[in-house]
């Protein structure tokens, strides 16, 4: 990787910002002034920012840490104890006129840590999937294969990887399918399937779970994947002390017609050409305390967004934490499943290649 993908000018907007941390899949972007480090842009300052702003017009100065940690050449051979005492992300190996000489990494293998997250994981998976039809005509929806695995499969591997143990399927439409394919693939965590008799939306089954989740859990849709530090997440939500937080990504859309606005008497107040939307939407996973389970009605058909706006009303709180567009993928409909295959195939390619 070239030390230009991590750098960012201060002037730059906040989304591309975010698009620039995406590119480099890095968490942290470095301010160069006049070929000087002045500055560190980290995926969490973005983060805070957006929570207590909700400002997505925001630049990079106006959010950036002009304090930022780094280390002289000199000093170069102690930069990998110094990163694991102050568990940085990245540190910039500067001359002593502050230029950027290099930066060294945290996914070092010789720095990383394993970080584990050992709490319940709810997959809603029994929904009869009709956009992705006729794919669900054979299959249910969380078996359809992405890559060479099922979508549910990617998911779980994604969550087992942080430590999670404890998978509860609450499934429905060929229940039997899903049960019997989990029931023999190899596997290192446990599964509890729980078996709807009528369709109950994306938050009425949780009820089928009361007294057997007592502790935070997270709760996920079953065609999403997020490619994220799911520890940063739960770590945000019990600070916060939410109910419930729901994650939400960053959504880029161009609207690719001119966009005009009609004034009070029929004439143009003004036109603005194919103009660029920012905003967050709700990717269907979720951190959720367990007294949203035990305070839900039995077998009561509910979507977990009205959940969501039952307690909002009732005065609990209720947060939201942040990602970037490319850290969400959804299959809901035929065309996002094939761009999802796609982005994880050249991920295990990428893969391949590192370890070749």
């Amino acid at each position: 990787m070239n030390i230009k993908d991590i750098l960012i000018n201060e002037e730059n907007t906040m989304i591309e910002a975010m698009q620039a941390l995406d590119k480099a899949a890095q968490k942290v972007l470095f301010v160069e002034k006049d070929e000087k480090l002045i500055a560190a842009l980290t995926d969490g300052d973005i983060r805070r920012w957006i929570l207590k702003k909700g400002n997505l017009d925001a630049r990079v100065k106006d959010i950036a840490n002009y304090n930022p940690k780094f280390i002289y050449e000199r000093d170069s051979s102690t930069a990998r104890d110094y990163m694991r005492r102050k568990s940085v992300e990245a540190l910039p190996v500067v001359d002593k006129n502050m230029k950027i000489i290099s930066v060294m990494l945290w996914n070092d293998k010789e720095i990383a840590t394993k970080r584990v997250l050992n709490i319940p994981v709810v997959i809603m998976a029994g929904g009869l999937g009709t956009r992705l039809y006729p794919y669900t005509k054979i299959l249910p929806k969380p078996l359809i294969p992405i890559g060479d695995i099922p979508i549910a499969e990617h998911i779980i591997n994604r969550f087992n990887d942080y430590g999670c143990k404890d998978f509860f399927l609450i499934v429905n439409h060929k229940k039997n399918m899903i049960k019997a394919y989990f029931n023999e693939i190899e596997r290192d965590y446990e599964v509890t399937y729980i078996e709807e008799d009528k369709p109950l939306g994306t938050g009425g089954g949780l009820s089928l779970l009361k007294g057997q989740i007592e502790t935070t859990f997270i709760l996920s849709n079953c065609d999403i994947l997020i490619e994220e530090d799911y520890e940063k997440m739960y770590l945000y939500h019990k600070k916060e002390k939410n109910l419930i937080t729901m994650v939400c990504s960053l959504k880029n859309i161009k609207i690719p017609y001119g966009v005009i606005k009609i004034g009070e008497h029929g004439e143009i107040d003004s036109m603005k050409e194919k103009p660029e939307l920012s905003f967050f939407t709700n990717t269907g996973c979720y951190i959720v305390e367990p007294k949203v389970i035990e305070e839900l009605d039995t077998d009561t058909d509910i979507g977990f967004p009205d959940i969501i706006e039952k307690y909002k009303k009732s005065g609990e709180k209720v947060g939201v934490y942040p990602i970037s567009e490319n850290s969400w993928m959804d299959m809901g409909q035929l065309d996002e499943m094939e761009e999802m295959r796609k982005k994880i195939e050249d991920k295990e390619e990428s893969k391949d290649r590192s370890i070749r």
